[in-house]
């Protein structure tokens, strides 16, 4: 199954290049625990009353934490991923933690978010600020994505 929704998502986020693979896996890979959580840990609370994140209702941080393979936060994540694939997230948060539709999420974020560009430069610490917001598990991250340029032949 993951195999399918992965390779769907590399194509819809346009991570089709090896630099921009590596780099779109690796941060999936540490935002989901290697596609094992999809959904945050945490029950969503230290978000709450988050402007930033679009959570000005009572009860917005718990309702839109993290989801996800790329683990999309926030009412007005939900709003504006749900607009763009059609799919109505803001009323039906847990939409998000469903595989085909985590995937699709995460190519929507990757592309909206210029993580290419980033992959482009092989700037694994833009595309983690661009995902993470700052430098949440930059070692793991940089674990992964070593792996996975080898894994798809960079020669590292």
């Amino acid at each position: 199954m993951w195999a399918e929704v992965l390779d769907k998502a590399l194509v819809e986020a346009e991570a089709t290049t090896v630099p921009r693979a590596a780099a779109f896996l690796a941060q999936l890979a540490h935002e989901s625990g290697e596609c094992r959580w999809l959904e945050e840990w945490g029950d969503g609370s230290a978000y709450e009353n988050r402007k930033d994140l679009g959570n000005a209702q009572h009860g917005d941080g718990k309702r839109y934490k993290g989801r996800g393979l790329i683990q999309l936060t926030g009412r007005r994540n939900y709003r504006e991923a749900g607009a763009a694939l059609e799919v109505e997230l803001e009323l039906y948060p847990d939409e998000a933690a469903k595989p085909g539709i985590a995937g699709r999420i995460a190519a929507w974020f990757w592309r909206t978010h210029g993580c290419n560009e980033l992959a482009d430069r092989y700037d694994l610490t833009g595309v983690t600020r661009a995902i993470n917001g700052g430098l949440n598990g930059l070692p793991q991250r940089q674990r992964y994505y070593l792996r996975a340029l080898e894994v798809l032949g960079a020669g590292v």
